[in-house]
């Protein structure tokens, strides 16, 4: 190790290091027709029933994209209604996040979309 400084020592002014600025993307969020999109594709996938499915979605006017997969098992929501959670992918641009949601069958076998807000890990 050089006292001067240098590759393995202290850094100086003129050494040069492995970070890269990277321009800051510009994060997009969904608009109000992506997020029907999404809330279409899930009661699409939830009235399925395939097992282990995803719908994809898009919206052409806005470049957004993803996909919803529905999670684990049903469970009896509000007035005793059949509910299932599922996440959406969300991607457009270099913007790529996660949505959470609910949905719950109506009486009319559909299902509908509870809530559907940004994922929150943990």
């Amino acid at each position: 190790m050089s006292p001067q400084g240098g590759a393995f020592g202290h850094l100086t002014d003129d050494d040069v290091t492995g970070s890269i600025p990277v321009p800051h993307a510009k994060t997009r969020q969904p608009t109000a027709s992506d997020l029907a999109l999404a809330r279409n594709a899930a009661s699409d996938v939830l009235t399925k029933g395939v097992k282990d499915a995803s719908q994809p979605w898009e919206n052409p006017a806005t470049g957004a994209r993803g996909a919803v997969t529905p999670l684990a098992s049903a469970y009896a929501g509000d007035q005793g209604r059949t509910c299932r959670n599922f996440l959406a992918s969300y991607v457009n641009g270099d913007t790529q996040s996660w949505l959470q949601g609910a949905a719950c069958r109506s009486g009319h076998g559909r299902w509908e979309v509870e809530t559907l807000k940004p994922w929150r890990q943990g």
